[in-house]
């Protein structure tokens, strides 16, 4: 797919997530103002970073990981000399829950086709997963066998898997944001981030 095609293609998504109407989150993002996050970086990436769902900053500005855990994630990429330029980043999940509360299976259902079609895009060697929803939705729709184990089993592992496109490598990951609330995990984030760049 060539450039100029892949970023066609991403303003479709963009363009139907802006006028998603029958979307439970739609009325909520229209009465604060906020901005669907679509996602951002190179549409082509080797890596993918999948989170689950916007937070406040986020959906203010339009931009994923760009609060708290957004710093985190840049120091993760730091520590990996993987610049955030040349992955991209985007969630499940494309507007803020309410009160940065977790997705809702149908918030999840109705969004996750346009994550689909972003993977079909970009056709990332691997795609890595922040947090658990994010985790369970790709491992699930890979048809992993490991689906439903805990991320704390599952963490910095690699699965791989066959799409239409070709292999594809899924690394699960905790959210960023753990570390914001319990500093003993960063070291094993940074750990698994070492993962990643051993596939590239």
């Amino acid at each position: 797919m060539e450039k100029d095609e892949r970023k066609e293609k991403m303003k479709e998504i963009k363009d139907e997530i802006l006028g998603l109407m029958e979307s439970p989150l739609f009325d909520y993002r229209s009465k604060n103002k906020y901005f669907p996050v679509i996602g951002e970086g190179s549409h082509h990436a080797k890596v993918m970073f999948v989170g689950e769902a916007p937070g406040e900053n986020e959906a203010r500005t339009g931009k994923p990981f760009c609060g708290r855990a957004g710093k985190i994630l840049d120091e993760l990429l730091g520590s990996v000399s993987l610049p955030r330029s040349e992955v991209y980043v985007t969630n499940i999940v494309k507007d803020r829950p309410p009160g940065n509360r977790d997705p809702l299976p149908e918030e999840i259902a109705i969004y996750a086709p346009f994550l689909d079609r972003q993977i079909e895009i970009i056709k990332p060697k691997v795609v890595a997963t922040l947090g658990r929803y994010s985790m369970a939705y790709i491992l699930n729709k890979f048809g992993v066998a490991e689906a439903g184990e805990p991320i704390s089993r599952l963490h910095g592992r690699i699965f791989d898997v066959e799409t239409p496109s070709g292999g594809l490598k899924i690394v699960p990951l905790y959210h960023p944001a753990v570390a914001i609330y319990n500093q003993q995990l960063k070291p094993i984030l940074i750990e698994d981030f070492r993962v990643i760049k051993t596939l590239i």
